[in-house]
């Protein structure tokens, strides 16, 4: 079940961020200074195959990998986001919403539709 972690480093950015946390999932969520949701990443299936969906008002969507930067041979890397494929919305957001009862209505409802509504033709 997700919960949230209070006490992070925040760079000084011009949005406030929100990160919540359980074995599978993170979620950021990035607030204007309004307090209105800029956006959000999901990153989902940390512990075999992390991958990251995003989406903010300036960009839209996207969906991700992460490389975790282990290469063989060469030890721990900088970890990044690669392509990755076709996204299952539905799938998703059925996890994320049994994951996220302790969170606010607003905030799950928010994230909810735009998993839902990610286009499912798109492939990154």
């Amino acid at each position: 079940m997700l919960y949230e972690v209070k006490d992070f480093q925040q760079p000084d950015e011009e949005y406030r961020c929100r990160w919540f946390t359980d074995a599978y999932f993170d979620l950021f969520v990035w607030f204007k200074k309004d307090n209105s949701i800029f956006g959000f990443q999901l990153c989902y299936d940390k512990n075999y195959f992390e991958r990251a969906f995003t989406w903010t008002e300036k960009s839209g969507y996207s969906h991700l990998k992460v490389d975790d930067g282990n290469v063989r041979g060469l030890g721990k890397m900088t970890p990044i986001l690669t392509a990755d494929g076709v996204f299952d919305s539905v799938s998703a957001a059925e996890k994320f919403k049994r994951h996220s009862k302790n969170l606010d209505k607003e905030l799950i409802d928010f994230v909810y539709k735009r998993i839902i509504d990610y286009p499912p033709h798109k492939t990154s």
